[in-house]
């Protein structure tokens, strides 16, 4: 099936979109507002995956010299022909990201630094050779494309040099055109994210701080600048001394619709390729995020679904925005969790909302000091969202959707497994009462385990989703013994059964059906889930294979309490 427009996964340059007969939901919008509501330094959080990057190609194809007005046309800001003829066109820019800034030493991610500004630098060529610059300014602006050669490749600078590139640019470009500058920087605080991961923080701050302060503090060849970033950071932090810095975060009404998908923009999507029925599958999937006063939806699924959906109708919701990152936060935040943290986890796992206190000013360094920090770190970065009204910087935080809650899930029965396999004595143990018949031992020491870990009670959520947690749980468990061959959802007999093992030294073959009661009634789950087993034949599969001993087991989860019955 042919569409008029293609939908742009991962394409995040403006001019591309536009010209190559992509989707585009309009967010042009947020020029008119940054223009009409002056901020001399302006620096937008928001998480990953939410148009940051694509609105700062945007700004940078508007305002930049050569500007196509043709990209604009029948879009919003097009509207305002005075800001257009005003402002179009009219400025030098200076545009980089830092999102590839990423390495495990500090001499690699300096040299990245380098690489960036070099090339961005390497845009305005004309500047070896301009009239309007001196002699010794053209040999600063050559300092900044300087590439090594053999034993240094790359782009070769001085601290010095490095830490005023930006600021000497901007002159440079002023004096070339006697026009004022506007600097755009995209995902600025990735470097320093990845140097608290590596251990080399302070150097990397040192630099960053340097580098900024030189080009926002006090510049006069700057006429406005833009960041993006997910967390502000804290003032004194890298910001030092920037008097006329406007941040609008996750939490401001100023701006809120232009990061994120609104609801009307979602479906007129989703009619214009015809899949409007999907809607409320979407809805539940994406959309949840709260910011400033609008109700949004991550781009990033919405498109990457939306693509699926064209080529194959009953395609399923994915954690699109899940697989785009480690998630190393969700990691952390669970190894340190006390008893207390893990109870409020599960209250989010069910649907409920914690209450706590967000600190708008953390920074990497200080993050994981304080076990509390971990959830403003976790609203900032989009993987918990406001609920109701904040008071006194006390939020009402809840899991957005369940693309997040499905996360939250897997993060958790990692960590589940991860600390059940510290004890091998007692994970042989529970292996061991499986294939010996031993219901009691099996029973004992699942209930021990359930009660290590989060419970499923949300009402909202489907049965056949909480007996899933229960069986991954199960199926993390035995799948410490490496000589056993382990099927999850096989085929065999009529259906597919939730667990079959087969032992082939000892040729037995275990069958394993798990059930989530209506009511806490597990003796009822555990002979519904025997019964299934007998009408379906799952046995059917592991006597083809030869086993001889076939063990049916039928075990109901109720919250975190269990019961295991051996069938006949």
């Amino acid at each position: 099936m042919r569409f008029k427009k293609k939908l742009p996964v991962g394409i995040d340059n403006f001019e591309e979109i536009r010209t190559e007969n992509f989707y585009y939901v309009d967010k042009t919008g947020f020029i008119g507002e940054l223009l009409n509501h002056w901020g001399k330094v302006n620096l937008f959080t928001r998480p990953r995956r939410f148009g940051k990057s694509l609105n700062m190609n945007m700004l940078n194809y508007f305002f930049s010299y050569g500007c196509n007005p043709d990209l604009f046309t029948g879009l919003k800001i097009a509207e305002d022909t005075e800001l257009c003829e005003k402002y179009m066109g009219k400025f030098p820019v200076i545009s980089i990201t830092l999102k590839g800034i990423s390495s495990g030493k500090y001499e690699t991610a300096r040299a990245l630094l380098c690489a960036v500004i070099g090339r961005e630098a390497l845009r305005f060529q004309f500047l070896a050779e301009s009239p309007q610059l001196t002699d010794k300014e053209k040999q600063q602006y050559a300092r900044l494309t300087t590439i090594g050669q053999n034993e240094q490749p790359g782009f070769i600078m001085t601290d010095d040099v490095l830490e005023d590139s930006l600021l000497t640019l901007s002159q440079l470009l002023r004096k070339h055109y006697h026009q004022k500058v506007i600097l755009l920087i995209d995902e600025y605080d990735v470097p320093l994210d990845k140097a608290q991961q590596f251990h080399y923080y302070e150097e990397m701050l040192h630099l960053l701080r340097n580098l900024l302060g030189q080009v926002l503090k006090g510049n006069d060849s700057l006429y406005f600048a833009v960041l993006t970033g997910c967390l502000r950071i804290a003032k004194e932090s890298i910001f030092t001394g920037l008097n006329n810095f406007l941040v609008f975060s996750i939490t401001d009404v100023q701006y809120d619709e232009y990061f994120g998908f609104l609801d009307k923009e979602v479906k007129a999507m989703l009619e214009f390729y015809g899949v409007e029925d999907k809607y409320q599958l979407i809805k539940e999937w994406y959309d949840g995020y709260r910011m400033g006063n609008a109700e949004l939806y991550c781009p990033w699924d919405v498109i990457n679904y939306c693509s699926k959906l064209i080529i194959e109708p009953n395609s399923q919701p994915k954690a699109f925005w899940i697989n785009t990152s480690g998630n190393t936060i969700i990691k952390k935040f669970l190894a340190t969790a006390k008893t207390k943290t893990k109870r409020e986890l599960e209250e989010l796992i069910n649907g409920e909302f914690v209450t706590k206190k967000i600190n708008h000013e953390l920074n990497y360094r200080d993050l994981y000091q304080n076990p509390e920090n971990f959830w403003s770190m976790l609203f900032a970065t989009g993987y918990l969202t406001q609920r109701g009204e904040a008071e006194d910087e006390i939020y009402h935080l809840a899991i957005p959707n369940l693309e997040i809650r499905k996360l939250f899930i897997d993060q958790i029965l990692e960590w589940f497994q991860k600390e059940a396999r510290k004890n091998i004595v007692e994970l042989d143990a529970f292996c061991s009462a499986f294939s010996n018949a031993d219901v009691k031992t099996a029973e004992k020491l699942f209930n021990s385990y359930l009660q290590k870990t989060i419970s499923i009670r949300d009402t909202s959520v489907r049965k056949e989703k909480k007996e899933n947690f229960y069986h991954g749980i199960l199926l993390g468990l035995l799948s410490h013994r490496e000589d056993w061959s382990i099927y999850s959802n096989a085929e065999s007999g009529e259906g597919f059964s939730d667990i079959l093992i087969e032992i082939e030294s000892k040729l037995i073959g275990i069958i394993i059906e798990v059930k989530y009661p209506d009511k806490e009634n597990l003796e009822a789950g555990c002979q519904k889930a025997l019964k299934q087993i007998e009408l379906m034949n799952y046995a059917e599969k592991l006597r083809q294979d030869g086993m001889i001993t076939i063990l049916k087991y039928g075990i109901a989860c109720y919250k975190k309490g269990c019961k295991i019955e051996l069938g006949h």
